[in-house]
């Protein structure tokens, strides 16, 4: 058993007989009052997200889970193939426990969080950025990058990106897993 004081980023729970993995979570301490941990929480088995407020000091239940290297393989339409680097076993995923699963590319080596009781995976933790190349983009016209003007691109996995008027077919760019925004262009 955990207390709130334990709450952290990606800590995974049991609670109102499921598992939730802790998204965001805000320890409040409010002039009147007791002080509370606003959460956001996302369901490990049906990717839904609901927010909650645990009082201080409130146990929670939480869930031993080991993390393993995984290299993504392929999409097969209704699974996402991941293989293990140590020891090479392969294990498929629905797409609700993947938080960003259109901007994963072929050969991405990502982390899977497993619970240890059952040896189910929970979810995945995609790197921090992800390097893609645009495959289609509208050209910027020369002289209107003045202003934070943006347009759509889509990249070499299919996801659509916002991204600054100067950016060209053919260019890499770095997105941001977590939002799925662009963070700049990657120079060759």
């Amino acid at each position: 058993m955990a207390s709130t004081s334990d709450i952290r980023n990606g800590l995974c729970i049991r609670y109102n007989h499921d598992i939730f993995k802790i998204t965001e979570f805000l320890h409040v301490k409010p002039g009147k009052g007791p002080a509370f941990v606003r959460t956001k929480l996302k369901s490990v088995t049906t990717g839904k997200v609901i927010e909650n407020t645990f009082s201080a000091g409130h146990k929670i239940e939480d869930v031993r889970v080991e993390t393993h290297k995984f290299q993504y393989l392929y999409n097969d339409g209704e699974f996402y193939h991941f293989m293990n680097v140590e020891d090479y076993t392969q294990i498929r995923l629905v797409e609700g426990v993947l938080d960003q699963p259109k901007l994963l590319k072929e050969g991405e080596v990502v982390t899977v969080i497993i619970n240890t009781e059952d040896n189910a995976p929970l979810s995945v933790e995609m790197p921090a950025s992800v390097i893609l190349e645009v495959t289609h983009t509208e050209p910027g016209l020369k002289g209107n990058t003045a202003t934070n003007a943006t347009k759509p691109a889509t990249v070499e996995t299919g996801a659509e990106v916002n991204v600054p008027l100067f950016i060209n077919e053919g260019d890499k760019i770095k997105i941001e897993t977590e939002k799925g925004t662009y963070k700049e262009r990657i120079k060759e």
